[in-house]
């Protein structure tokens, strides 16, 4: 055994604790979602893997609605997402590459920003929408997020374009390219891992989010994922774990498309971000 092949298997030693912490409540979720609805709470089960009911997810996907929560939660998402980045790098990059009065203290404020908590502004939140007509409306939703989330992308994407030699840039406004040529010619396509990085834990954080959601969305019809399988629990008297872990699982399947599509962008980001 090679001295590269002992020390890889010595790091997947020591990195197995934190695996299969990570791996069994998804173990758990796919195994409930697919166990038949009698035998959920038997010990010790009774049950075959050749029992299990795949038919579980085409149920689930009926009776809750999911379809329609997956495209509600897919364009809230997507539409924040692309709004947040596309009105982030203006002011990141004024950040990176300018000095004018007050910067440190705009700065300063985007991160203290980051350490409100949403939930401290719902009802504030709730009333503004209101006299906007906005309640019970997705877009609701799109234009708080993208607010919550413009303070992160603003300041992760300084963090990056910090990192880009200004020199490029000045080699093209000798070549005669005006100072917009060569943000989109030079910098912004250098900055693609940033920006890949960045929209990514804006997606997810939009994904996952579930207090506003549940706040300024009255319509089932209107309901995101999060709120979708939160409303399969709450105020029943029967619960069916097994949808309710169907889809769950099935939830956590755009994240991972996401990441598997733009792994490549996400290492060379944050490898970006660490020689910052």
């Amino acid at each position: 055994m090679t001295p590269k092949l002992k020390k890889s298997l010595l790091y997947w030693l020591l990195l197995s604790p934190l695996c299969v912490v990570i791996l069994l409540p998804f173990g758990i979720m796919f195994v409930t979602a697919l166990r038949p609805r009698d035998e959920l709470f038997v010990y010790p089960p009774t049950w075959t893997f050749s029992e299990f009911r795949w038919e579980n997810f085409a149920e689930m996907w009926v009776k809750t609605n999911f379809g329609g929560a997956l495209l509600n939660s897919l364009y809230v998402s997507l539409t924040s997402t692309i709004i947040a980045i596309a009105l982030s790098i203006p002011a990141a990059y004024a950040l990176s590459r300018y000095r004018f009065s007050g910067k440190g203290l705009y700065r300063n404020f985007l991160l203290m920003t980051q350490m409100m908590s949403p939930i401290v502004l719902v009802l504030g939140l709730f009333r503004l929408m209101v006299h906007l007509n906005l309640v019970n409306s997705l877009n609701s939703l799109v234009v708080t997020y993208v607010a919550f989330n413009m303070a992160f992308t603003i300041w992760m994407l300084q963090s990056y374009f910090n990192t880009i030699p200004r020199e490029l840039e000045e080699a093209s406004w000798i070549d005669g390219a005006t100072g917009f040529t060569s943000l989109v010619k030079i910098f912004l396509p250098l900055a693609i891992p940033a920006m890949v990085v960045t929209a990514i834990f804006t997606f997810i954080n939009s994904w996952n989010e579930f207090v506003l959601a549940l706040t300024l969305i009255r319509s089932q019809n209107d309901y995101t994922l999060p709120v979708q399988i939160f409303s399969q629990v709450a105020g029943r008297y029967q619960v069916e774990w097994h949808h309710v872990m169907a889809a769950t699982v099935l939830a956590t399947v755009p994240v991972a498309i996401v990441f598997s599509w733009l792994q490549r962008y996400l290492i060379r980001g944050m490898a970006l971000g660490a020689v910052k």
